[in-house]
């Protein structure tokens, strides 16, 4: 949300009122902080301190290098829920703070770990500066790093005109859709006896070359500088700055991130309204945020942010191979499931996973969680039959809505397992499904009996669910939960319950490591339940583009697992956009075919009779299925330390200013750098310092530099080992993603070990978070060499190992 016109004015109509000195100091405590009071005037005199308000701060350590901060204007207001759920794996130990003020008396301190926050007490100067001071760099001399600040009037309460918030806002809540779009008495907006809208607002400073990532999976550009950005999750395709999974979180490439405690919609101006401020607005009476220090690492702020959101699950080994999907408003049937099965299976493109979209139920039955059955009569018999012949696990399509048609629907109704209006009645429309109706999670006896439906399906063989929608939130005209949740604070919290459910449902079948859903739409700390793919996307090289950016956004606001539909969804792709997309789609965590109303089978794209789409899939498959030692290994350590496995290159090499704008590769775990090609014939990357080797050929080359290479074949994709590297491949005749990796006969290749160096590279057994063993390589080994190993057990009767 914008509020001046230009850098001295305010726009017409509102009301600005910023804190620019600290009036009182309450309280002073290293449990709970820094109470303090802050006026938006100076206090010359007692009667300055009539008619105005003030703002009252708390600045607080939950955790070792994390700072929070709470201002409020009026703190009588009523705080209803839902609220992000913090520190969710486990309570961590009690932080290390200290408070101090200086000799001056114009400056109190607060610092947990080696995160500093100096609270500046002289007239008209209120702000805070943020500074990284560890014990490290004092002891060295070093000078603090300073990470951000705010400055006098940088908070502040606001009030605009209802009017002006719909023009700004008609992208987001203002104007959902099938709502009522004006602001009354039915809106959720709080409006003032002045006729106005309240906001909170808080500025932090941005820095000349300081770039911001993250906010969710955003399709716009990677640098998030210069953008007006909404936490406001909506269904709008790839192509927009709309997004599934909006997240109030940031990362900075000075180190630190900001997170702010909010699940309503969230308003942040990256250097937009103000060129070096990253505005932040909320509506209401207060704001909180967190300030995350890692330090200088992106790495190290990503893991603090997982310690206060929650890790990311561990997917099983099974969900990194190849899921084939039956697309959406294809027709499908037995026959044409199966005959697809077996046509992957002759040209060796390995399918894992197959996955019945939507028209596994009948049309206008959505969700009845019934088999269609004129499409499939027999389920349990027909889904025995495929798992057993093709070895393939079964994922079906869901969404969190039922339709009036749906035999479940009646039920629903009469035991108030839906959102409902103010009146009692239940909340319908015709969007996606007629007379939709949307479940209530909120409701203990509506998540039992959801969860009654997923547990029929797993009992036939049901595997795994796709998680869909969960965006289209209604939060106007008087929704009603059945806990009283506020249904502007719910609009993007749903997806959160929604697939904790499914999620803790797969996890109580198939225990604490099995479990895995393949979800669109998330918030902050849905990462705890992957697997998460990018959405609705079209078949052209711009849309592989955009749902790259999107992912790398994504990972970069703590989601460690992403996918995408290869090929696109909307459209048919031209061949060489399928195969280049093939490529890209099986050097991510995870991989999936699908498409709207077109099957992505690879024999459909061969051209002129030729099968080279489904040569490059194979190969890809391959490859992938050769890597999971090294992958699943990555899994692991993204899931104990919150790290994403595929992430954007500034994440690895933070001082490296080209990685800071790199949106078309990425790293894949620690050592392995991807550059799909977005073109029929030239590939252009970037390889930072060092040496690199080319997983396929074994060329080394030496970086920094940017390549260009024309008449780049389709049966490859610009894929690098780092140097002091160590690879474990499974052996060539793998054809599932999750065989045993410690015993299989692994090849053990070496990249450019330089002769001092000894790698250690730990071996996943395959079967959750444990390790099998690990393999110890010397240096000076030859570039590329794989030595074979018959288990890990015999690795010490290897010369070099």
């Amino acid at each position: 949300m914008r509020f001046t016109d230009g850098l001295w004015l305010k726009r017409a109509g509102v009301d600005f009122r910023g804190g620019v000195e600290v009036a009182e100091i309450l309280n002073k405590d290293e449990k709970t902080g820094i109470d303090y009071l802050v006026a938006c005037r100076h206090i010359a005199n007692r009667g300055d301190s009539m008619d105005g308000p003030l703002l009252t701060f708390n600045v607080s350590s939950p955790a070792d290098d994390i700072i929070k901060v709470r201002v409020d204007h009026f703190k009588g207001v009523h705080q209803k829920s839902p609220n992000f759920e913090l520190f969710p794996d486990s309570k961590p130990p009690s932080p290390r703070v200290n408070i101090d003020s200086t000799s001056s008396s114009d400056t109190l301190s607060l610092q947990s770990g080696s995160l500093k926050a100096s609270i500046c007490l002289k007239e008209y100067s209120y702000g805070i500066r943020f500074t990284s001071e560890s014990d490290e760099k004092k002891e060295k001399g070093e000078k603090p790093l300073f990470l951000c600040s705010t400055e006098p009037k940088s908070t502040a309460v606001i009030d605009v005109p209802p009017s002006y918030v719909i023009n700004q806002m008609s992208e987001s809540s203002c104007l959902e859709t099938g709502t009522d779009a004006t602001l009354g008495a039915s809106s959720n907006f709080e409006i003032d006896k002045g006729g106005k809208i309240r906001f909170m607002l808080n500025e932090l400073s941005l820095t000349v070359g300081e770039t911001i990532y993250g906010l969710g999976e955003r399709f716009t550009p990677l640098v998030k500088n210069g953008g007006s950005h909404s936490i406001w999750n909506q269904d709008g395709g790839t192509s927009s700055q709309q997004a599934y999974k909006n997240i109030p979180f940031y990362l900075s490439s000075r180190g630190y991130g900001i997170f702010v405690n909010h699940t309503e919609e969230v308003d942040f101006e990256v250097g937009a309204e103000k060129c070096s401020k990253v505005g932040i607005s909320v509506r209401g009476e207060g704001l909180e945020y967190y300030v995350i220090n890692g330090g200088g690492s992106l790495k190290r702020t990503l893991e603090l942010y997982c310690l206060l959101t929650g890790r990311p699950a561990l997917p099983p080994s099974w969900t990194f191979g190849l899921y084939m999907s039956t697309s959406f408003t294809t027709s499908y049937d037995e026959k044409t499931v199966s005959g697809f099965l077996e046509g992957m299976k002759e040209r060796e493109c390995y399918t894992r996973v197959l996955h019945l979209d939507c028209y596994w139920m009948e049309a206008y039955d959505w969700c009845s969680f019934q088999f269609d059955d004129k499409a499939f009569p027999d389920p349990a018999s027909y889904l025995r039959t495929v798992k057993d012949k093709y070895n393939v696990k079964v994922c079906v399509w869901i969404n969190p809505y039922i339709s009036q048609r749906a035999h479940l629907f009646k039920e629903g109704v009469e035991k108030g397992y839906f959102i409902k209006r103010a009146n009692g009645d239940v909340w319908q429309w015709d969007l996606w499904q007629p007379g939709m109706a949307y479940v209530d999670f909120t409701n203990p006896d509506a998540c039992k009996w959801y969860a009654k439906q997923l547990e029929g399906l797993m009992d036939i063989g049901v595997d795994t669910f796709k998680t869909d929608f969960g965006e289209r939130i209604p939060h106007k005209g008087g929704v009603t939960y059945f806990d009283g949740s506020d249904p502007r604070k719910m609009h993007n919290y749903y997806t959160q319950i929604f697939n904790d459910l499914v999620f803790t449902t797969l996890k109580n079948r198939l225990g604490e490591h099995g479990a895995a859903v393949f979800a669109r739409s998330a918030t902050a700390g849905g990462q705890r339940f992957p697997v998460h793919w990018g959405g609705d996307c079209e078949s052209t090289y711009e849309a592989m583009a955009e749902s790259l950016r999107g992912g790398l956004s994504l990972t970069s606001s703590g989601f460690a697992f992403w996918s995408h539909d290869i090929g696109g969804f909307e459209g048919l792709p031209p061949a060489a956009v399928f195969k280049r997309w093939v490529a890209f789609g099986l050097f991510s965590s995870h991989s999936r075919l699908h498409g709207s109303k077109s099957f992505r089978v690879p024999w459909l794209y061969d051209d002129d009779g030729k099968d080279e789409a489904s040569k490059v899939l194979a190969k890809m498959v391959k490859a992938k299925l050769r890597l999971m030692p090294y992958l699943f290994a990555q899994a692991i350590k993204s899931h104990e330390t919150g790290v994403p496995m595929m992430r954007s290159m500034v994440i690895d090499f933070p001082e490296d200013p080209t990685c800071q704008y790199l949106d078309k590769q990425y790293m894949l775990g620690d050592n392995v750098l991807v550059a799909p090609v977005f073109s029929d014939d030239t590939a252009n990357f970037y390889l930072p310092e060092g040496k690199w080797t080319c997983f396929w050929t074994n060329a080394v080359i030496t970086g920094p530099r940017w390549i260009k290479k024309e008449n780049y074949p389709f049966t490859a994709i610009p894929v690098f080992v780092k140097e002091n590297s160590v690879l474990l491949l499974g052996p060539d005749s793998v054809d599932v993603p999750d065989y045993e990796y410690a015993k299989v006969g692994l090849e053990v290749r070496a990249y450019q070990v330089s002769n001092d160096a000894e790698v250690v590279v730990q071996v996943p057994s395959g079967k959750g978070p444990e390790w099998a063993g690990k393999v110890i390589v010397k240096g000076g080994k030859a570039d590329g060499q794989g030595v074979k190993i018959d288990s890990v057990a015999d690795m010490q009767e290897k010369e070099g190992l």
